[in-house]
């Protein structure tokens, strides 16, 4: 097979044109099958970096609230607070209290007594 008969596309239409045919249609499917791949791939690429980067919103948020939250928590800005509502802190310090309980106080127990 020569340059030219390649150029008139003969190996189309001589007798064994079928299994030539048979192989452009499976170079065909195979391509498009191949294209679909790569779009399915690049939509995922970008699905990735969209999510990436909304993670790294999420976590520039938390630490924003993180640092917000510490010092809303800070004993200074719960006085300064309270002073604004007319609420002061205790001169008395705090005491624990304890609570007792009965050393056994299962249903066995209560059955023997």
């Amino acid at each position: 097979m020569n340059v030219y008969s390649i150029l008139k596309a003969r190996f189309l239409i001589n007798e064994d044109a079928t299994k030539n045919w048979r192989f452009i249609v499976f170079l065909i499917v195979l391509a498009i099958i191949m294209i679909a791949n790569t779009q399915n791939y690049e939509r995922k690429v970008f699905r990735i970096v969209a999510l990436t980067n909304e993670v790294k919103e999420l976590r520039s948020e938390f630490v924003d609230r993180r640092s917000e939250l510490m010092k809303l928590k800070m004993e200074s800005t719960v006085s300064q607070k309270m002073l604004e509502r007319g609420i002061v802190p205790s001169s008395v310090p705090p005491q624990k209290i304890k609570v007792k309980k009965p050393e056994d106080t299962g249903f066995f127990s209560r059955l023997w007594q």
